[in-house]
């Protein structure tokens, strides 16, 4: 128990899992939260201070199932582990603990255990951190190695980080008031640290440790933000790992004008990686996602989440599926091999981390060999005057055995060394093929061949004692010669006494020992500690070597992943028709038989055709309307086609082709969707209020380059103030974001804003009565719709005929009253609203030099010097 309060005061706030034999211990309050999360049972063992310790565990070998419960249920669990044998031990003296340490602590961000993970999807644990007025944001995916350090403003933390979805977030204490709002949205846990491990000079000498360098410079000219963020994740990896060497890249650094903008609003309604349930399938990545890798299948989720600015950039990437949807042979190929390739950046986390197996060597073998295969089938494929393009030639290139002779090596030795049936654990031994250690092979020689030995010195010591006797086993005794009570009588006695020395009597069985026996047992127990000892030298050798190629593994890991995304977005592209968009720098969004991913997907499962729609809009209102206001009835499709032109946007700037016959697309620094409705109440927010927050952050943020989808603005609040609302954001949009946007409404009198402003036009949603009956064709044309047949669409969906009669009778008259619509054709265009007069006296100097100063930033020192500098102006 000194062993257990010793470590449980290093992790306080980290449920302990102390081990004991073969099992993991929980004592106190921890047993009693742990039972209670995962439903193991709670009993007590001892007493302190004069009352019963609480205990619960669970057996070591089933820990990591026991694990993932815990982590998903919130807890950080602290591992301590005994780091050496009982024998060793006793060497102290008879009564000496075993000793234990905590070998790690496990969190949400940095899990690397194949079973605690998703194949498919990512586990980032990131930081934030601001200075000087800048944000930054440093994520580390710790199973693959991957760091990624992002400069942005403040104001952006909350789209980054959405895009990231990171399961644990850092932040300095400090920010945790400040950042409330954009951390709540990611749903990771939010774990708040010393705002002093952020400060410039102790995160820089972590990050150096981190990465044992003498100097940052390598990486870049890192700002004062960004060695923040990445202080706080290696002090984070530093205790949570604790001190293992960490194989991570270099921090791979963008900026905020890299990627376009998402709010965590906008991901939601869009249903980009998860639908508004929470479920991955009947989203846009599992609709388009035909990736083999686990690997392949992050690297996909990644790009939709962050689609690129550059038209350069994103060329490139429509350039690598462009050639594979061309050569159905060789994208075929590629996949076939992929297939066989292991997850190489996990396992090779897992090694360097010492938590990793054989299992994980054979996933290096086997990727490695898929990846020669791959350049053997790809360089087959190309052709002299055209080659392959760039991102696929430098996948080509980290992949060449020729090139890398390094891996090759290293693949070669693993192909030769590991054994046919691997074990889980290295304990377990057995993964060493034969013939790769000659002192190995004959201790093998010996453990296995004990069976023989016995069994021949069984037969001669029963001939010698002219008695039925067995020879077993146990982890007690070791061998041993076992007979039963009324045979053992004679073996009490000379000559056989001389020979047979008695160690235990049972109520059936004696048993006894030879000289011979002892001395074959001993033998026999130190071939078969000296054979694993053999093996785990060999694994620690190959580890090492996996650990020294690293950065070549890591590189050859990525290249695997950017070949399946490539190949599977061709292959998307392939069976759903989809066209390669044409990208530029302008304005214009023109999409001709468009279709959305998602809903297509479904209607064609059902057996039925999906309606194609055209979209065009020019944020500078020379070719097409630069908002287009969208009227139909319910039902008709209106949501479904703003949510299909927003995926547009997203699929062509994460580099995917788009179901589309064409899309001209200007790049989108950001996307706004306000569609759906729904309610914050832990915020104290209601329907009305959420719909209002959503649009008030679209009419602040939305750029000339933004593209904007609204639905039914104001329909949570009573007519004329949900009309007056929605007419003064429609005009808002056109004469001051003037960006591209859909204004999806059912208050048709907005349809006057076409004739009143320059660049609006009018689309509606076709339906027909027939026969009594509604018809939705699904068609987006020019014109606005007459009505919105809402009873009708109250008829089908299944409401009392009573009550749909009654609605008839109630519409028929209200529309026959002529009801005034308070002269809409009149209200004056919207304009801002002209700010107050100034007063005569603005602020002083004083007053400007105190709101300029950086209170967070500052030193001591510095802040003594600005309260002198304020004092003299005053």
């Amino acid at each position: 128990m000194t062993q257990y309060f010793e470590a449980k005061a290093r992790q306080p706030d980290a449920l302990l899992f102390f081990r004991m034999g073969d099992f993991y211990e929980l004592f106190f309050d921890d047993a009693a939260r742990a039972a209670a999360a995962i439903g193991i049972a709670l009993t007590h063992r001892g007493t302190h201070a004069g009352v019963p310790i609480p205990m619960a565990g669970v057996p070591a070998h089933a820990a990591e199932a026991y694990l993932a419960k815990l982590i998903r249920a919130g807890f950080k669990v602290a591992v301590c582990d005994q780091v050496e044998n009982p024998a060793e031990a006793r060497k102290r003296g008879s009564k000496a603990v075993v000793r234990r340490e905590i070998t790690r602590v496990v969190t949400p961000g940095t899990l690397t255990e194949e079973g605690l993970l998703d194949a498919r999807g990512a586990n980032r644990l990131a930081a934030v951190a601001i200075r000087a007025g800048q944000a930054a944001i440093a994520s580390v995916e710790l199973s693959t190695g991957e760091v990624e350090s992002l400069a942005l403003s403040p104001g952006a933390v909350a789209s980054a980080l959405a895009a990231l979805q990171p399961s644990e977030i850092l932040i300095p204490d400090r920010l945790f008031a400040e950042l409330g709002e954009a951390l709540s949205a990611t749903g990771g846990l939010v774990e708040p640290m010393a705002s002093a491990l952020a400060e410039p000079a102790a995160a820089e000498a972590r990050v150096k440790r981190l990465y044992g360098v003498a100097t940052l410079d390598g990486f870049g000219a890192l700002s004062g933000a960004e060695v923040g963020a990445l202080g706080l994740i290696a002090a984070h990896l530093e205790a949570t790992q604790a001190g293992r060497p960490i194989a991570l890249r270099p921090p791979r650094r963008a900026g905020e004008a890299e990627f376009m903008s998402i709010d965590p609003a906008t991901r939601a309604s869009l249903e980009i990686d998860r639908t508004l349930a929470g479920w991955r399938e009947g989203s846009l990545l599992a609709a388009i996602d035909r990736t083999v890798t686990g690997a392949g299948a992050r690297l996909l989720a990644s790009r939709l989440a962050r689609p690129l600015l550059s038209p350069a950039a994103i060329n490139a990437r429509l350039d690598a599926v462009a050639w594979f949807r061309e050569r159905s042979e060789a994208r075929q190929g590629l996949r076939a091999a992929l297939r066989e390739a292991g997850d190489m950046a996990r396992a090779l986390s897992r090694l360097t981390l010492g938590r990793g197996g054989p299992r994980d060597l054979s996933c290096l073998q086997e990727g490695l060999t898929a990846g020669a295969a791959i350049v053997s089938g790809l360089r087959a494929e190309a052709e002299p005057l055209q080659p392959a393009p760039d991102e696929i030639a430098s996948a080509v290139a980290d992949l060449d055995p020729a090139r890398v002779h390094s891996l090759a090596a290293f693949r070669q030795t693993l192909e030769a060394g590991l054994g046919a049936d691997l074990p889980a654990q290295v304990r377990d031994g057995g993964f060493v093929a034969p013939g790769v250690s000659r002192e190995l092979d004959e201790a093998r020689a010996l453990r296995d061949d004990s069976r023989k030995v016995v069994a021949t010195l069984e037969a001669r010591l029963a001939l010698d004692a002219g008695v039925n006797i067995k020879i077993r086993h146990n982890a007690v005794l070791g061998y041993f010669v076992e007979t039963s009570a009324r045979q053992a009588e004679a073996m009490f006695k000379p000559p056989l006494s001389g020979h047979f020395i008695h160690r235990q009597t049972l109520a059936n069985q004696v048993r006894f020992t030879t000289v011979e026996l002892a001395e074959l047992d001993a033998r026999i127990a130190r071939a078969a500690d000296q054979a694993l000892a053999l093996e785990l030298a060999v694994f620690e050798t190959w580890r090492e070597g996996a650990r020294a190629l690293a950065g070549e593994i890591q590189a050859a890991a990525e290249a695997l992943a950017v070949l399946d995304v490539d190949a599977a977005l061709a292959e998307w592209a392939r069976e759903t028709d989809a066209t390669r968009p044409i990208i530029e720098e302008s304005v214009a969004f023109e999409a001709l038989g468009a279709r959305h991913p998602v809903v297509e997907a479904a209607v064609r499962r059902a057996g039925d055709a999906f309606t194609p729609n055209d979209c065009a809009l020019d944020g500078g209102g020379g070719e097409a309307p630069r908002l287009a206001i969208v009227t139909g009835p319910n039902m008709a499709g209106k949501s479904t086609f703003l949510r299909q032109n927003a995926l547009l946007a997203i699929l062509a700037q994460a580099g995917a082709f788009v179901p589309a016959r064409t899309l001209r697309l200007g790049v989108v620094d950001r996307l706004f969707s306000r569609v759906g409705a729904g309610d914050d109440l832990a915020r104290g927010r209601s329907t009305f209020l959420t719909e209002m927050v959503e649009t008030a952050v679209i009419l602040n943020e939305a750029t000339p380059r933004s593209f904007v989808i609204l639905d039914e603005i104001g329909r949570g609040t009573a007519t004329w103030d949900g009309l007056a609302i929605a007419w003064a954001c429609a005009e808002a949009l056109h004469d001051a974001n003037k960006c591209r946007a859909l204004f999806a409404t059912h208050y048709h009198e907005l349809a006057i804003l076409e004739e009143r402003l320059a660049h609006v036009g009018n689309l509606s949603l076709r339906a027909k009565e027939w026969n009594g009956e509604l018809v939705f064709l699904h068609e987006a044309g020019p014109g606005c719709a007459d009505r919105s047949y809402g009873v009708q669409v109250a008829k089908l969906a299944g409401v009392p005929s009573a009550v749909v009669a009654r609605a008839r009778e109630v519409l028929d008259r209200l529309e026959s009253e002529a009801v005034s619509h308070a002269g809409l054709a009149e209200l004056p265009l919207f304009a801002l609203a002209e700010p107050a007069p100034a007063a005569p006296r603005g602020p002083s100097a004083a007053e400007k030099a105190l709101a300029a100063l950086d209170l967070d930033g500052m030193s001591p020192r510095e802040a003594m010097d600005a309260l002198y500098r304020l004092k003299g102006l005053i």
